[in-house]
């Protein structure tokens, strides 16, 4: 069941009574059983097109393009859906958002947060799909102190040894030398209070680990909930709403590994759309839950 909710804060009336918003909030609720499932925005980000579609010819783009409406000399602007999971003994953030120092647009998650009245402190996990800016930069304060107090962290092994190996800045290429180094640092802050898992783990009660790597060495996506109630939070291996549906076959910019994001995402799609398991997408339109649907040789996002 899936219900949404938007919150309006930091609101002023002006002269002529109106209501202004200065944020608007919102959150997408469904539940599985005893778990409560939110997704939360964190803003969007703003990208040149060559980070989704360098991989693709123009021939491959003009139908994708046309389809969706989007201008060949337009930024792309995806949003970023953080999602939060409550069983009644846990609090459970998948991603931590992008914090203040990625991008303008994104690095809104403590407002969500509070306007769902979920303070930082009564956050029990923290589980990291990858260590892209803008799923690990919000982990940490003001004081370089982690955010979230209280909380346990846990990340794939396999992604933590490369981000934390410091050879990776050498080897990343230059436009990514700042994900790197960034990352690193955020880790470090980590390095004596996180748990590793491997593929295939359960992690947490009812939460379990899927490999899904090509997006980046060890990205990790996570099947929450038990038998017909569940979902996949997928973390970017399926990381936008139109051409990675409509040719999963093309390689994709943002992946570090583009022919292995290839053979994971399209393998992932069919299992989603034979199995009509729910998924939730971080860059998926907002608030980023709904199916994959098979059509000829394509797959459509559902949303819902």
């Amino acid at each position: 069941m899936i219900t949404r909710r938007t919150f309006i804060c930091r609101a002023t009336i002006a002269a002529s009574g109106m209501l202004v918003p200065a944020s608007v909030w919102a959150n997408a609720t469904m539940t599985l059983g005893e778990m409560r499932i939110d997704t939360l925005s964190d803003g969007h980000l703003t990208l040149p097109q060559s980070m989704t579609f360098a991989g693709a010819s123009e021939a491959d783009l003009a139908p994708i393009r046309a389809a969706f409406g989007i201008a060949a000399d337009t930024p792309l602007t995806p949003d970023c859906n953080v999602t939060l999971v409550r069983d009644g003994e846990r609090t459970i953030l998948f991603d931590v958002g992008a914090g203040p120092d990625f991008m303008a647009t994104a690095g809104k998650l403590s407002e969500a947060l509070s306007a769902i009245d979920v303070a930082p402190e009564d956050i029990t996990h923290i589980v990291f799909t990858h260590a892209h800016p803008d799923h690990l930069w919000g982990l940490l304060d003001d004081f370089d102190e982690p955010l979230f107090p209280n909380a346990a962290y846990l990340i794939g092994k396999e992604e933590w040894d490369y981000w934390i190996d410091p050879k990776t800045i050498d080897t990343i290429g230059e436009e990514r030398i700042p994900f790197a180094a960034g990352a690193k640092r955020r880790l470090d802050a980590l390095e004596d209070s996180i748990t590793f898992f491997t593929d295939g783990e359960e992690i947490l009660p009812n939460i379990a680990a899927r490999a899904t790597f090509g997006h980046t060495p060890g990205h990790m996506a996570f099947h929450v909930g038990a038998g017909t109630e569940s979902v996949m939070v997928l973390g970017d291996c399926i990381g936008n709403h139109h051409v990675a549906f409509a040719r999963p076959d093309l390689a994709s910019g943002s992946d570090q590994d583009p022919e292995m994001g290839i053979a994971t995402r399209s393998l992932l799609l069919d299992q989603l759309a034979a199995e009509q398991i729910h998924l939730i997408g971080f860059h998926l339109p907002y608030p980023g839950i709904g199916r994959a649907e098979k059509q000829g040789d394509a797959y459509v996002f559902v949303a819902g």
